[in-house]
């Protein structure tokens, strides 16, 4: 298999298994927890890292390292893309409407009042479907893929 397909479908696969592990334990639902979900930061880094490490071996330069990452974040984020949906149509069909709660929770506590909380629900829901959320991860993957492939380059780069 391809490097570039392997730490690919390796990025988007873990990416994944974490939104998963994010389900299965309820932590998305708790407002302590939640922010949990940003560890797959340095998860698509770390594959990343060692993706990139890789690549660099095949003498690549600069910018075909740069380009090796984020093709690697595109082929991730369409499989994070897939798992989004499965995640929210399939598996937690309830997700919106827990998120929902979730955020009102966390507003409350944050002293905001219950029209303002009506307020930032409702200017939030177009977002809280599906496919939007599926697209958000795929477009996160690859511009953190990117901007992180900028960064990662510069030290696996063969000199």
């Amino acid at each position: 298999m391809n490097l570039i397909v392997k730490v690919g479908f390796v990025l988007g696969l873990l990416v994944s298994l974490w939104t998963f592990t994010m389900g299965f334990t309820g932590w998305y639902k708790n407002p302590k927890l939640v922010s949990l979900f940003f560890v797959v930061i340095p998860i698509q880094i770390g594959v990343l890292v060692w993706g990139l490490k890789k690549a660099a071996k095949g003498a690549r330069t600069y910018l075909g390292i740069v380009a090796g990452g984020t093709a690697m974040s595109v082929i991730g984020g369409i499989i994070i893309f897939l798992g989004s949906l499965l995640f929210t149509m399939v598996v937690f069909p309830n997700y919106f409407e827990e998120i929902r709660t979730t955020g009102a929770e966390i507003m409350r506590a944050q002293g905001l009042s219950e029209t303002e909380i009506a307020a930032s629900t409702q200017k939030g829901a177009r977002f809280q479907n599906s496919f939007m959320q599926a697209f958000f991860g795929f477009l996160g993957t690859v511009v953190t893929g990117l901007l992180s492939s900028l960064v990662i380059a510069a030290f696996v780069r063969k000199k």
